[in-house]
């Protein structure tokens, strides 16, 4: 991956100001450049990072900047988003550069209604090109922020698309030029789209909004570079944020709260606990279940995905933990541990909570099919100046810009089968459209997937194959890759062309 200095430094006010603390103490540990048996030299740790003690936690979660919509005419958002560097103090040893949107990390919120029309102008005053990818929106494909539609420094690019009337859902953006995604992100870059519906069943829920990201300091305060553990088995930091933040507390002040949950990780799996409370799932990537999923102890959201919850006051204190997930990472890695995202606390809140809708949406799995497509992950090892390095392939290739890896045809109904034959997890995405899962076969064994949902992300376990149906309603060309972010770097991304 390239890497370039970033010097420029910025002030302003933004959501990590008042990030937080308290975890043990944790070292980076020597890590082997890729594979199982390799025999190569472990590599030392490219920096000395943060003792985990470093930040401060405890505070009140705070609730995301929304973007300000500069249009005063109904059915048209306008607004302005800058990517820029911003200078922040967490610890003592030094400031933090950031790479924000608007100054703020997570970035603005944006909230639309379906069916709306959108006009988002980005000014890019970074050192490096970038984009902006609307991660699972149905816009066309010339407005996505594909890698080879760069905005370069200093350039500017105006967004626009319409939205259809049956899209709401909880959706995020984030840059996406090939080779340097992660690092965009990793740096801080990404924030979240809400679409409404007019005619929301849950329209009277308040709403909490947690935006999970990593963050991975050095010694001095700034943010370091990926190692090769990190190219290998995706980035993860000693600090895991919510809304910038480090283990906030988080006050529920009304009988029955409405959480929309983004995995704005670089790769961090997060198998989300709350320990003896009970909530209710709603929703996923695409929006609302056609009914609630009611008792659930926890839920699995891996890179990119989305969730709706809904959450009673009768929660008393209880704590949101990501438990220990076994993903398949290779090498010599440090043991999984539990991590504490924040704890929960419920006041004695008056009033009832409303009665759910048994049905909070019609869902129907498209059909008939008209066409199979094959998706197959593998990785491959090679060596490369005396050091192993890992390829992560798609259908046996790295990603080439210039080539067509499959074709659709716009309208039909497509069967679509994601096989893993990798040795790790990896979390299949493509860009522009939803899909329904409706099987996953493992061991020899078909497991019907118990609801149907609208999503643009699911994780395919080692060994296991997904198959679910999409229709695509745009013509062009759209990625689909894994959305471990340096996976996709590495060449786990193809090119699908909608005709």
């Amino acid at each position: 991956m390239k890497r370039r200095s970033f010097m420029t430094q910025m002030a302003g006010a933004f959501a990590l100001s008042t990030i937080s603390s308290r975890l043990l103490a944790e070292t980076n540990p020597m890590t082997m450049p890729m594979g199982h048996d390799m025999g190569a030299k472990p590599l030392q740790p490219a920096v000395p990072l943060a003792n985990i003690n470093a930040l401060k936690g405890g505070q009140v979660l705070q609730a995301l900047v929304p973007l300000k919509n500069e249009s005063t005419r109904n059915g048209l958002f306008k607004g302005t988003l800058i990517a820029a560097p911003v200078d922040v103090g967490l610890i003592s040893a030094g400031k933090t550069t950031f790479w924000a949107y608007n100054n703020a990390v997570p970035g603005p919120m944006i909230e639309v209604m379906a069916g709306d029309r959108v006009e988002i102008l980005f000014k890019n005053h970074l050192s490096q090109a970038s984009t902006i990818h609307w991660h699972g929106l149905p816009v066309p494909p010339d407005q996505d922020g594909n890698p080879d539609d760069l905005v370069l420094p200093g350039e500017t690019r105006l967004y626009q698309f319409t939205l259809p009337k049956d899209c709401a859902g909880t959706y995020w953006y984030h840059p996406h030029p090939h080779g340097d995604t992660p690092e965009q992100v990793y740096r801080g870059l990404a924030g979240v789209f809400i679409v409404r519906d007019p005619e929301d069943p849950l329209a009277g829920i308040p709403e909490r909004h947690l935006v999970i990201s990593d963050l991975k300091l050095q010694q001095d305060g700034q943010i370091a570079p990926n190692d090769a553990n990190d190219e290998m088995n995706g980035r993860e930091g000693q600090f895991v944020l919510i809304n910038g933040q480090y283990q906030p507390q988080i006050p529920i002040s009304a009988p029955q709260e409405r959480w929309r949950i983004w995995n704005a990780t670089n790769a961090r799996y997060l198998n989300l606990s709350w320990g003896d409370a009970r909530f209710t799932q709603v929703g996923t990537d695409g929006g609302l279940l056609s009914r609630p999923v009611p008792d659930q102890k926890g839920l699995l959201l891996v890179p990119g995905q989305r969730a709706e919850l809904l959450v009673n006051a009768g929660v008393r204190s209880v704590t949101l933990a990501a438990e220990i997930y076994q993903r398949g990472k290779m090498g010599v890695v440090a043991p999984e541990v539990r991590r504490v995202l924040a704890d929960i606390k419920s006041a004695s809140v008056a009033g009832v909570v409303p009665a759910l809708p048994l049905a909070l949406r019609q869902l129907a799995l498209p059909g008939p099919v008209k066409a199979k497509k094959l998706v197959v992950f593998s990785e491959k090892m090679s060596m490369q100046n005396g050091q192993h390095s890992m390829q992560f392939l798609i259908n046996g290739g790295q990603f080439d810009m210039n080539r067509v890896d499959l074709v659709s045809r716009l309208g039909e109904v497509e069967e679509w089968e994601i096989q893993n034959k990798a040795d790790m997890d990896h979390p299949f995405h493509i860009h522009g459209a939803q899909f329904m899962v409706t099987e996953r076969l493992r061991n020899g064994q078909i497991h019907p997937e118990p609801y149907l949902a609208w999503r643009d992300v699911v994780n395919v376990t080692a060994g296991e194959t997904v198959r679910f149906r999409i229709v695509q309603h745009f013509r062009g060309r759209r990625m689909f890759h894994c959305h471990i972010l340096e996976h996709e770097s590495a060449g786990m991304m193809g090119n699908l062309l909608v005709v």
